[in-house]
């Protein structure tokens, strides 16, 4: 375990070596679900697209987001109701948007009926990232600890069913909590301890898995005004969150105050994208913002695998194009300084 515990290299100096990805799995294809949109016209680094279902013309810039491997943890919170279940799961996963300055990256994936949980009680599953591995480990630790155990009527239980690279006694070290009253149980199959709590027990699995996930999915929605720009911002949470295996860990999936690595002016791991500042279109030199925006939001969204993140990024530009007001989707790379990993707008679009 003393490998486990040490730090990874940080995400910029990724090769890729060492990962479950192949050269051939890192190039960009399409998700392969059906294509809503049609290209009206092509240019040099852009093609125009029409969304069938609604008609809406917008341009696509022939671009890709630049991902990057994270240690991804993922948690099922089973609670007497679903409300209940995703009151833990928000509080488990707050303060956790970004690795830049966040103690990790988290978000909530989906709900789940009881018949998809160990307990047959009703649940939502979160996930949890970390560029380091011992971090992650810890961050799993306090949130299940401080946002799950404390919640009412809840349970934990490992989510992560892929062949882990790890397996974590997250559950033997909470069972501490029980001072000495903590037992061991079983639910179904799985392993857990049983500690004794004001209403009744907190039941938590013995052992979370961990695995290398795809983080930094990203792309840009470029609007003539904040109203469109925010609608088409939200239609793309929503399609994104149906995507299995992916989360969006900003405030409401979206991200507002999207950054660039380091500063200018200060010393500071990230500053404002002054390039997609609208407000800032008439003062910068190297502005990306086109006459007629007014308004830009950033999806991000990590996922299980590389496949999620792709399918992801497709779905959730098709929903920004069927929104009227939206002049251009984008997205952001340092030149494979990043992370190893592609996707490329028009491969995961079919285009």
């Amino acid at each position: 375990m003393s490998g486990w515990l040490k730090p990874l290299r940080r995400m910029r100096s990724y090769s890729g070596q060492g990962s479950d990805m192949s050269r051939n799995e890192r190039e960009s294809g399409s998700t392969g679900s059906a294509n809503e949109l049609n290209v009206v016209e092509r240019g040099d680094g852009w093609f125009k697209v029409q969304n069938r279902q609604t008609g809406n013309i917008c341009t696509i810039m022939d671009t890709f987001a630049e991902m990057f491997p994270m240690w991804v943890g993922r948690v099922l919170i089973t609670a007497v109701t679903e409300e209940w279940a995703l009151i833990s799961a928000q509080a488990a996963t707050g303060f956790a948007s970004s690795i830049i300055m966040s103690p990790a990256e988290a978000g909530v994936e989906k709900t789940v009926p009881g018949s998809e949980a160990p307990d047959g009680r009703p649940g939502a599953i979160i996930q949890f990232y970390h560029t380091f591995g011992y971090a992650l480990k810890a961050q799993m630790l306090t949130r299940i600890g401080q946002c799950v155990m404390t919640c009412p009527t809840t349970a934990a239980f490992n989510a992560l069913t892929d062949r882990p690279a790890k397996l974590l006694r997250i559950g033997k070290s909470l069972s501490l909590f029980g001072d000495g009253f903590q037992q061991r149980g079983t639910v179904g199959d799985r392993k857990v301890w049983r500690i004794p709590r004001m209403d009744g027990e907190f039941i938590v699995e013995e052992r979370f898995a961990v695995k290398r996930g795809v983080a930094g999915g990203m792309f840009l929605i470029l609007a003539k005004d904040q109203p469109s720009g925010l609608a088409a911002a939200k239609a793309s949470v929503e399609a994104i969150r149906k995507v299995d295996g992916v989360i969006l860990p900003f405030p409401g999936g979206i991200c507002a105050s999207g950054s660039k690595v380091g500063s200018m002016k200060y010393k500071l791991p990230a500053s404002t994208n002054h390039p997609f500042c609208p407000t800032l279109r008439d003062v910068v030199n190297d502005t990306q913002v086109p006459e007629g925006v007014r308004s830009v939001y950033e999806l991000v969204f990590n996922g299980l695998n590389r496949e999620a993140v792709q399918k992801a990024m497709a779905e959730g530009v098709r929903a920004a194009t069927t929104v009227s007001g939206v002049v251009k989707i984008t997205s952001a790379n340092y030149g494979g300084k990043l992370g190893p990993y592609k996707a490329v707008l028009k491969e995961v679009l079919g285009l």
